[in-house]
């Protein structure tokens, strides 16, 4: 049974008002960061209903070759977390509003996948790393305004729960700084936190979004000593893959989570790889049930929703026994990711400084990764990507039956069915059970 409806939590998170974030947040935006705007607002818009976003820079890469984020910035109309609380109160929010939180926050995200318990007591002494491109300047003070606000504890550099290197683990030589990909690294951060609250976060930035530079980011997450590390970049499937599998992300006894991609129906690399959790993306909405969520695949069109599909490349792994693709199938779980229905997330220097709220498989990798950490230390030997297998139709997950990510020729590469399927996987958590060996 579930103890916590999400009303409770969207009206307490609605409500809080903490005073050290909200003066962080007068004062970055008298600061400015005109350019770092402008480069957002050269991304495309797209609708999802009433809710329109815009695909964060990072989204477009700078350089042929280069990796791209799996992000999107919601810049108009009204969140589902909006939309709830205007129920509630009476009073319809501003749209877009970066003065106040408009996603979903913490205690919602573990209200959702049954984490509210695990998130309390789990996570002391494990360590997330993320691992993005480029330098964000401000993370560690925006993941300070983050935390503050939801009443998460101090995670920062001086207590040793924050740290922030280079691919090459330097802590003063970091990459050049970007504003596209320092939203990106600001959605991780929090998503990491407000999963595993109680967990270490190391940011690896690497010099730049290539396969090269982001792989020996990587191995230096894993080199540092972190088990879960979170990946939310992507790209086209190639014949050189299977190398960089070897090269890069073959870390037995850690658990990687990658997202599966923002485009719709079509397999992505790291995705793809056999050695990783491949995790794909939904639409999350409170419902009139014993859990009080459900939960669908996220498409918005036929270019936008979770990624999936069979591997052109990448052997299938012994423990993955779907018929249909002979290679590796993309996804293997699922956590929300549709910008409609998206999270809350504090940024001041991919945008102007404030409060947004953003989307894509971007959201739902960290996600993953987190309760991957609540779940504990994976054993050595093992690819945590085939723990949900051993899992498959139990209570420990929440199977995601219905919608569809686009057109494919095997059902269930592109359409949710009872039991597995390409958009979702084996489905969404419900605690941490199916995330442990």
């Amino acid at each position: 049974m579930r103890s916590t409806p999400p009303d409770r939590s969207l009206l307490r998170s609605g409500r809080r008002r903490l005073g050290t974030a909200v003066a962080a947040t007068a004062a970055l935006v008298l600061a400015g960061f005109g350019t770092a705007v402008q480069a957002d607002a050269a991304a495309t818009a797209s609708t999802s209903g009433k809710v329109t976003y815009v695909a964060t820079p990072c989204a477009t890469p700078k350089h042929t070759g280069d990796l791209t984020c799996k992000s999107y910035r919601v810049t108009g109309g009204l969140t589902a977390f909006q939309k709830q609380q205007a129920a509630r109160t009476g009073i319809t929010p501003k749209a877009a509003d970066a003065a106040t939180p408009s996603g979903y926050s913490p205690a919602n995200l573990r209200s959702a996948y049954g984490l509210t318990s695990a998130a309390a007591s789990n996570g002391s002494g494990e360590t997330i790393a993320i691992v993005d491109a480029y330098n964000d300047p401000n993370a560690e003070a925006d993941l300070a305004t983050y935390r503050s606000y939801y009443g998460l504890s101090a995670c920062t550099t001086a207590n040793g729960c924050f740290k922030k290197v280079s691919q090459t683990g330097s802590t003063t030589s970091l990459p050049s700084s970007d504003a596209g990909w320092s939203e990106e690294i600001s959605l991780d951060l929090d998503m990491a936190s407000a999963i595993c609250p109680l967990c270490n976060i190391t940011l690896v930035e690497a010099t730049s979004a290539s396969y090269a530079n982001l792989g020996t980011a990587e191995n230096e997450a894993v080199a540092l000593g972190a088990k879960f590390v979170s990946n939310s970049y992507g790209g086209s499937e190639s014949s050189s893959q299977t190398s960089y599998d070897t090269s890069y992300y073959k870390h037995a006894g850690v658990a990687i989570t990658v997202s599966a991609g923002d485009s719709g129906y079509g397999a992505e690399y790291p995705a793809t790889s056999q050695y990783v959790t491949a995790v794909g993306g939904t639409k999350l909405s409170t419902a009139s049930t014993t859990r009080g969520w459900t939960e669908s695949v996220w498409r918005t069109s036929s270019s936008e929703g979770t990624g999936s599909g069979c591997s052109s490349y990448d052997a299938k792994p012994s423990w993955q026994t779907d018929t249909g693709c002979t290679k590796r199938m993309e996804s293997d779980v699922s956590a929300v990711a549709d910008p409609a229905t998206g999270v809350s997330v504090y940024d001041s220097y991919g945008v102007t400084a404030g409060w947004y709220t953003f989307g894509g498989t971007s959201v739902s990798a960290p996600i993953i990764a987190g309760v991957y950490a609540l779940a504990g230390t994976p054993a050595s030997g093992t690819y945590p990507a085939q723990y949900p297998y051993d899992y498959a139709g139990t209570s420990s997950l929440n199977d995601v039956t219905s919608g569809y990510n686009g057109s494919c020729s095997t059902a269930y590469f592109c359409t949710a069915e009872t039991g597995y399927d390409g958009p979702t996987g084996w489905g969404t958590p419900e605690g941490v059970s199916a995330f442990t060996n």
